[in-house]
């Protein structure tokens, strides 16, 4: 697990050299609260963490900066490579060799920018868009990174992510073999890891979309205060295929990112935990530390104690709504079991929709995985069809350890043989003298 971030309380004087994002809400702050949404998936509505560096200058007449303009340029590419490496005689979607490299671009990314929020929010964006009652692909929506394109780009609950989108565009670049499908949730679950969270069972080998008609329409993803919270959220993630424990887990992730009320609709314009950054100062953050991935966001709605703290009311649902209050009370006394839950369906999550080459995926980190010894069984040498007593088997077991075996752990390879002729010669006689 990488290291927590600092504190933002902590981080003074950054508010000087961090800057916002550069694109204007629609409407501004007139907008009403429904313009534009704000989702369980959208943690850091229009990336206000973002630095001054990220910002582009648009060009006159368009909302796009000259990267972007390039990105879209390019934007077709990203069909199957070779990949590099153990695995070059295959072909893959991504390169795992460059995905590799660019999930350690993307950590030293997250270090200098603080924009693990807006990361989160692009991968979960590009996949929340699946529809589990259309089996084609793409028409299926979810993760196939379609979210570059400009259709999509203009959905009002995806208002900001052109500066995600920025920010990622070099680190493509640099790694062609990786597909935008792939890079979007790596990013995602890499932030998540960053910031202090759980590893995340990633696959990769999503293939991309090619065509800007292929986005899906817009409305597939939550708003933040539709008039039956409870209703609406499983309306939109029981779509996805995911249920309530899912849904309740993944809310936790707002404990990352903040709110602005001039970009979405919601939160105040600064709390004492958001003037002074990092990223551009103000907001309203769900939690205190909102660049710490922990189970605060469960602890703090709970005890609705802090009115500097954002709730929304698809917030306080998870405590009001029988089902889901469940799984909040547990999550927010138990940060291993909502760290665990949490896991399973950003993975889920990441790959709904997907179409995979190979098609069942791969993993980058299986060369990270050690063989675990097996643990000794003292069943595994009973003679035929007859199973060993208990007090044989505690017997056998107090021989073992007494000459350094362990339950867990075997022995060193020279004393192995040696124990194992004396365990399986105790096990034939007493098997022959039945007890």
């Amino acid at each position: 697990m990488a290291g927590i971030l600092p504190s933002p309380a902590s981080i003074s004087g950054l508010g000087a050299s961090l800057a916002g994002p550069s694109a204007a809400a629609p409407g501004g702050a007139a907008s009403s609260r429904r313009a534009v949404t704000l989702s369980s998936l959208c943690l850091s509505p229009r990336c206000s963490d973002l630095p001054s560096s990220s910002r582009r200058i648009p060009l006159k007449g368009s909302p796009f900066s000259p990267l972007r303009l390039h990105f879209l340029k390019n934007a077709r590419g990203g069909g199957v490579r070779k990949s590099s490496g153990a695995a070059s005689a295959t072909s893959f979607a991504s390169d795992p060799g460059q995905l590799k490299s660019a999930r350690e671009d993307i950590k030293e990314l997250l270090k200098t920018k603080f924009c693990h929020p807006i990361m989160i929010r692009l991968g979960w964006h590009d996949s929340g868009t699946y529809d589990k009652n259309i089996e084609e692909w793409p028409k299926r929506g979810g993760a196939d990174g379609s979210l570059r394109f400009e259709p999509e780009l203009k959905h009002g609950a995806n208002a900001g992510l052109i500066n995600a989108l920025n920010l990622l565009q070099p680190i493509k670049d640099k790694y062609p073999g990786v597909t935008y499908a792939d890079l979007f949730q790596l990013a995602s679950a890499t932030a998540i890891e960053e910031a202090g969270g759980p590893k995340i069972p990633m696959k990769y080998g999503r293939l991309d979309v090619t065509d800007p008609e292929q986005c899906p329409e817009e409305g597939k993803l939550p708003d933040a205060g539709p008039p039956s919270p409870a209703a609406h959220l499983r309306e939109v993630f029981y779509r996805m295929s995911l249920d309530d424990k899912e849904i309740v887990a993944l809310s936790g992730a707002h404990t990352l990112g903040r709110s602005r009320p001039e970009r979405s609709g919601w939160g105040k314009p600064e709390t004492k935990y958001t003037k002074d950054g990092p990223g551009a100062p103000g907001g309203q953050s769900w939690t205190v530390q909102w660049l710490k991935f922990d189970n605060s966001y469960f602890k703090d709605i709970k005890e609705k104690k802090d009115e500097d703290l954002l709730v929304l009311p698809t917030d306080a649902a998870l405590f009001e709504d029988p089902s889901f209050k469940v799984y909040a009370e547990k999550y927010a006394e138990d940060q291993e079991a909502f760290f665990k839950d949490y896991a399973e369906a950003h993975a889920k999550l990441s790959n709904l929709g997907a179409k995979f080459d190979p098609p069942d995926g791969f993993s980058i980190d299986d060369d990270l995985k050690e063989a675990q010894p097996e643990k000794f069984v003292a069943a595994k040498y009973s003679s035929g069809n007859r199973e060993l007593s208990d007090s044989m088997k505690q017997k056998i077991r107090a021989e073992y350890e007494a000459i350094g075996g362990s339950p867990d752990k075997p022995l060193q390879s020279n004393y192995f043989l040696n124990i194992m002729i004396f365990i399986a010669g105790l096990a034939l006689l007493t098997s022959l003298l039945g007890n």
